[in-house]
């Protein structure tokens, strides 16, 4: 390491984090990352859980500490991981989120068409390779899951993966669902690595149990709370009506790199190495500040929706178990409209819409985990566990929600 680098971060959850390397401290103090301190990990939560303010950037971080611990203890067990592959690893974890919007995953649906957070990533990856003169190949390889070692893909993206190992720790701490704590350590020393496979050892199963619950109480408590899902669904219905109104030649003010993404679609197939360096110059500055000032705009839709969200009040929202009715649906939405002055069918829209959540903790179909009994064998940890939940777990179970305004706003 070169003399005056940073060489730690005081991490509120794990304590001091190293950097391993001079490459893991040249990616970090690269502004494509250092971005990701003004990208909310957890989006609009903050209005249901106060302490919600954590980044991406703590994420990140928190992720490659966590692999950091993985690798020593794979190693001690005899796991063939070289230099090459632990660098791929801190590079691929670390970089795992980049590519995410202003307020995480809103924006893969108003911001940019159909384009996800994990392509972007590696459309950042790609330039930051180019950058560094090869040094990424590894952490591609590891990302796009083709590297040849299959556990080192399964580290990076899996069920059990530093990444969900961190979020759903970090999460529970800055939110105070004491329900959503993990025990990563203990998980962390359970694994090992059979035929090229990532498992967990019989001793962790009772670990593996207790994360797939807390993921499962994370999601319906945080991650999917009713207060979140219909703040969210305003964000992106501002953006939506900004984007009308200056399709249809009204000027709006927004900073330069929100205005390319509203004035223009971008979609897979246009998201060009411009695109990408004006998406690494948005973040949640540039929607807060929009929104800010949207709340004096001359149109009555976008004004509201924008007051609405500053001064948190929010649509009322239903959540339900069975879909809603289309009876029922027709007339509330007549008694919206005639309550907000409201004549389109457009304009009652923004206030008043239906959706569905959906909730399954664990995959049976998806990269299954799975657990190394004494006697050798492997099992999935669904039909180990002698714990029933794990069975239901592996079920969809859908919500349907219904938002619409319970006074004049």
């Amino acid at each position: 390491m070169k003399p005056n680098k940073l060489t730690i971060f005081n991490d509120p959850i794990y304590g001091f984090i190293s950097i391993p390397s001079d490459l893991i401290f040249d990616l970090i103090a690269h502004p494509y990352f250092q971005r990701l301190r003004r990208i909310s990990q957890m989006g609009l939560s903050y209005l249901v859980y106060p302490g919600a303010h954590h980044t991406r950037f703590h994420h990140a971080l928190g992720s490659m500490y966590l692999m950091q611990k993985s690798i020593r203890v794979l190693r001690y067990k005899g796991v063939d991981i070289s230099e090459a592959d632990e660098k791929g690893l801190l590079g691929a974890i670390l970089l795992h989120d980049i590519g995410h919007g202003p307020f995480s995953h809103a924006m893969e649906h108003s911001i940019v068409n159909g384009v996800s957070h994990e392509h972007i990533s590696l459309q950042f990856m790609k330039e930051l390779n180019v950058a560094f003169k090869g040094e990424l190949d590894g952490a591609i390889a590891i990302f796009t899951r083709k590297h040849p070692k299959k556990f080192l893909n399964q580290l990076v993206s899996s069920q059990l993966d530093m990444d969900r190992l961190d979020y759903l720790k970090r999460d529970s701490f800055y939110t105070g669902v004491s329900e959503g704590n993990t025990n990563a350590d203990r998980l962390i020393t359970m694994l090992n690595v059979v035929d090229g496979n990532l498992v967990v050892e019989e001793k962790g199963i009772y670990s593996v149990e207790k994360f797939l619950m807390a993921r499962r109480f994370m999601y319906w408590q945080v991650y999917l709370h009713k207060t979140g899902v219909v703040a969210e669904q305003i964000l992106i219905s501002i953006l939506k009506r900004a984007r009308y109104l200056i399709d249809n030649g009204i000027d709006l003010y927004a900073s330069r790199p929100l205005l390319f993404f509203l004035q223009n679609d971008i979609h897979r197939e246009n998201f060009d190495a411009k695109v990408l360096e004006l998406f690494s110059k948005l973040d949640d500055v540039d929607i807060l500040s929009a929104i800010k000032n949207w709340q004096d705009a001359e149109d009555k839709v976008l004004a509201t929706l924008c007051k609405m969200l500053i001064n948190r009040k929010l649509l009322h929202i239903k959540v339900k178990k069975e879909p809603i009715k289309k009876e029922k649906l027709s007339k509330k939405k007549e008694r919206v409209g005639a309550l907000l002055g409201l004549t389109t069918d457009d304009d009652i829209s923004y206030f008043f819409f239906t959706g569905e959540i959906e909730n399954r903790a664990y995959n049976q179909e998806s990269q299954n985990i799975h657990i190394l009994r004494k006697n050798g064998k492997i099992v999935d940890v669904a039909k180990l566990s002698d714990h029933l939940n794990i069975t239901a777990l592996s079920k969809t179970v859908t919500k349907y929600y219904i938002c619409y305004p319970k006074e004049a706003v």
